[in-house]
C-alpha cells in the first residue's frame, strides 16, 4: 500500500472521479461530446486565441505541466496544475484529512491559509511555533513537532517563510521529512523559491524521488508575475499526484490562464523572469540597508524573498501613516510572536523611492 493510499480520506479509495468530457477525450478531429457551444463566441478580440474560448479548457494540460516539470527538474508525472498553491492546500487537507478526526500541523508565524483551509474542512489544526535559534533566527522546532504527529495527516512547512522572509535551515528539514517516514506527507511551500540563490538546486524537489510523503507546492503568482492568472503547481510522486486529481474540479484553469502559463515557461520568459528577480533582489538589499539605519526600526528581519519584515514601535500608526500617503504596506501584528510587525513588499524602484520619502 503507497503512502497516498495508506493517508487519502477513506471515502475516496472507493471514489471513482468525475470524468469529465474533455478529460476522457480529446484530441484532433470534430468535438460533439461536452455539451458545448459549436461557435466561439462573438466578442472575439481578432487574437487566434479566441478561436478556443468555446471549448472547455484540459483537465491537465500536457503542454503546461511538461514545461513546468521542465522548469523544476521533476517528471511530468509528478505536476498537477491548479488554480493558484491556495487550491493545492485545499485539495490536500480535503483528500487527507477526514473531518473532526485528522489534523494538520502548522509552524507559526507562517501563511494564513493552511489553518484557514483546514478549519474550512473540519480539520484539527496543531501549533508547533518555530523557535530562535542561536543567531535569532526563527527555525523550525523538529522535536516538537515530530513528538506532535499524532492525528496528524499534513505538516506545513513555508520554505522561505511567509511572513518572516528566512530559510529554513535546509539539514533540518531533510532530516525532519526523513524521520516523518509515512505517518504524515510533509508539504513545503516554496512560493517564494526562485529568490532564493541557486533556487533549483536548494529547492526540495530535488528529494521527490527519495521521500514519497513530500509534496512540493509552487507558483507562477511572485517571481513570474502572473498572480492575476491564478496558477500554482503541487510536485509530488505520482501516488499522491492520483489522489488529487480525484478530488480537483473538471476544469480547473481557464484556457487563457493555461496558454499564459505555459508562454511565461519559455527558454526566453523564464530568463526575463530571472532577470526581474535579479533586480527585485537588488532593490531589496538596498532597502533594507536603508531601512536598517532608521531608529524606528527596531528589526529589520534577514529576507531571501521579495518583501521585508520589519519590527516597529507601533505598526498600526505606521501602516495608517504610509496608506495615508498613498503606500500600502501590510501590518503582521496578528502574527504569533510578531507583535508591531510590518511587512513591505519590494516593488519597481519608483515605487521604493516613494515607500522611502513616505516612510518617517
Amino acid at each position: 500500500m503507497s503512502i497516498a493510499e495508506q493517508l487519502q480520506r477513506q471515502h475516496l479509495a472507493a471514489l471513482t472521479p468525475y470524468a469529465s468530457a474533455r478529460r476522457s477525450m480529446s484530441g484532433d478531429g470534430v468535438w460533439l461530446n461536452a455539451n458545448e457551444a459549436p461557435y466561439p463566441p462573438s466578442l472575439t478580440t481578432g487574437d487566434a486565441q479566441d478561436a478556443m474560448l468555446n471549448r472547455y479548457p484540459s483537465f491537465q494540460s500536457d503542454s503546461l505541466n511538461g514545461a513546468y516539470a521542465t522548469y523544476a527538474s521533476v517528471a511530468t508525472e509528478q505536476v498537477l496544475s491548479c488554480r493558484g498553491s491556495d487550491e493545492a492546500i485545499d485539495l490536500l487537507i480535503r483528500s487527507f484529512c477526514e473531518p473532526g478526526r485528522d489534523a494538520i500541523m502548522i509552524t507559526t508565524p507562517t501563511y494564513g491559509m493552511y489553518a484557514i483551509s483546514a478549519q474550512t474542512q473540519g480539520a484539527k489544526v496543531i501549533d508547533v511555533p518555530l523557535v530562535a535559534d542561536a543567531d535569532g533566527d526563527l527555525q523550525l522546532n523538529t522535536e516538537a513537532m515530530l513528538a506532535a504527529l499524532d492525528s496528524v495527516k499534513l505538516v506545513f512547512i513555508c520554505q522561505p517563510s511567509n511572513p518572516l522572509g528566512n530559510r529554513v535551515n535546509r539539514e533540518a528539514l531533510k532530516a525532519f521529512i526523513k524521520a516523518v517516514g509515512s505517518r504524515a506527507l510533509v508539504i513545503v511551500d516554496e512560493a517564494y523559491i526562485e529568490f532564493v540563490d541557486n533556487s533549483n538546486q536548494v529547492s526540495a524537489a530535488q528529494w521527490l524521488n527519495d521521500y514519497p510523503q513530500l509534496v512540493v507546492l509552487r507558483t507562477l503568482s511572485k517571481a513570474f508575475g502572473l498572480a492575476a492568472i491564478r496558477c500554482g503547481f503541487a510536485l509530488a510522486n505520482t501516488d499522491i499526484i492520483e489522489v488529487l486529481r480525484k478530488v480537483i474540479a473538471p476544469y480547473p484553469m481557464p484556457q487563457p490562464s493555461l496558454q499564459a502559463a505555459t508562454a511565461a515557461l519559455s527558454t526566453t520568459n523564464i530568463a526575463r523572469m530571472q532577470a526581474l528577480v535579479a533586480e527585485t533582489k537588488a532593490l531589496r538589499d538596498d532597502f533594507i540597508q536603508w531601512v536598517s539605519r532608521k531608529p524606528w526600526a527596531l528589526k529589520v528581519w534577514p529576507s531571501v524573498t521579495n518583501f521585508v519584515l520589519i519590527s516597529v514601535p507601533d505598526a498600526a500608526q505606521l501602516v495608517s501613516d504610509c496608506a495615508a500617503n498613498g503606500v500600502l504596506i501590510r501590518n503582521q501584528s496578528a502574527q504569533r510572536g510578531l507583535n508591531n510587525t510590518v511587512r513591505v513588499s519590494i516593488g519597481s524602484a519608483t515605487e521604493m523611492q516613494k515607500l522611502m520619502e513616505v516612510l518617517p
